[in-house]
């Protein structure tokens, strides 16, 4: 038994609400609609997670959503590129029942995050001394 295109677009809406507030929880800026932090509604083009402004700012992803029991992957990396906006790193969201999402971002951004977060910790360091 397949499952309803409702049911389908009403599991992919949840995750965008799920991560549209927790980028809200982390940047302090609101979400909903028409909102610094919007969920993009369903059959509409581009990011799944609508940031502006300062919120673009402070959380510079272009995020996809993809909230499915089997994924092609390379499939929705070429969807999260081609709706990257200039000056953002692309993000992919996934997620599947009973398990919680999954962030995947391109490994040369990753290992460049966490060197900053090295050299601001040692900064740190530096400065109790």
């Amino acid at each position: 038994m397949s499952i309803k295109i409702s049911s389908r677009k009403a599991k992919g809406r949840s995750l965008q609400q799920l991560v549209a507030k927790k980028i809200s929880e982390i940047t302090g800026f609101e979400y909903g609609k028409d909102k610094d932090i919007e969920s993009r509604p369903m059959a509409q083009s581009g990011t799944d997670i609508i940031l502006r402004g300062n919120a673009q700012d402070l959380f510079p992803y272009s995020v996809e959503c993809k909230n499915v029991e089997n994924l092609n992957l390379w499939d929705a990396i070429k969807q999260a590129k081609a709706n990257q906006k200039e000056g953002t790193d692309w993000l992919l969201v996934v997620k599947r029942n009973n398990e919680k999402p999954i962030a995947i971002i391109d490994a040369e951004r990753f290992f460049k995050l966490n060197e900053e977060v090295i050299l601001f910790l040692e900064g740190k360091k530096e400065d109790r001394k």
